[in-house]
């Protein structure tokens, strides 16, 4: 592997020298902290919990620069019942507009994961990301959270996306359908995108086992897509 996502609600401390210490960890085992993730959501009916998720999220930008990590994760969230969408998506909207300025300051990109509710195809996720018309505003293509025509969608994406989770499959009803990484390898191409493609196992199989494996076979996609 090259290198590793640190998720900020796994840390079990926060302070600058713990943070540094993994950066040090991680440089000596030869991996490049690839991206941070943090959870939440821009859309909360509540203004206090919206201003909080804001501040949680510059919080992680400024952390994620101590890290040396260039991109963090970030979630939308879903439209609150009584909420119109369009009420939903300018919460988000306005968020993402508030925190992109603290994130181009420190060089650490915003990436919006496709991940249901106002995200839960790419119509939803572009509305969200492409009027802000940031390049410190992009996407964390999910490749396991689309459903329908997942790579049409992916296509839609790949122009806007900063970093990638890739899952063994996808929803498609209520069964999980493998998704092809040979086409997701030429769809990204297509798009110049030259990022990570990050394993996010959630298998039955254990990870020590089943992420090799499919790390294997993302690789031999990568060389004959």
């Amino acid at each position: 592997f090259d290198g590793v996502e640190l998720t900020s609600y796994y840390f079990p401390e926060e302070t600058k020298e713990y943070l540094v210490s993994i950066k040090r960890e991680c440089f000596v085992r030869g991996l490049d902290i690839s991206g941070t993730a943090v959870g939440g959501n821009f859309s909360n009916e509540d203004p206090e919990k919206r201003k909080a998720q804001i501040e949680h999220v510059k919080d992680w930008i400024t952390k994620s620069a101590i890290l040396g990590s260039s991109v963090l994760r970030v979630f939308a969230g879903g439209q609150p019942e009584g909420v119109d969408r369009e009420t939903a998506e300018n919460w988000v909207r306005d968020g993402l507009a508030e925190c992109e300025p603290l994130a181009r300051q420190e060089g650490v990109i915003l990436a919006l994961e496709n991940h249901g509710g106002l995200t839960a195809d790419a119509a939803g996720t572009l509305a969200l990301v492409k009027p802000l018309d940031s390049p410190w505003v992009r996407i964390n293509l999910d490749y396991g959270n689309f459903t329908g025509d997942i790579y049409e969608q992916f296509a839609k994406c790949a122009p806007y996306t900063a970093t990638t989770h890739a899952k063994k499959t996808h929803r498609q009803g209520e069964d999980r359908v493998r998704v092809d990484y040979r086409k997701v390898v030429r769809t990204m191409r297509d798009a110049g995108y030259n990022g990570y493609i990050s394993i996010e196992y959630e298998e039955k199989e254990p990870p020590l086992v089943g992420v090799d494996r499919f790390a294997a076979y993302i690789r031999g996609c990568m060389v004959d897509a």
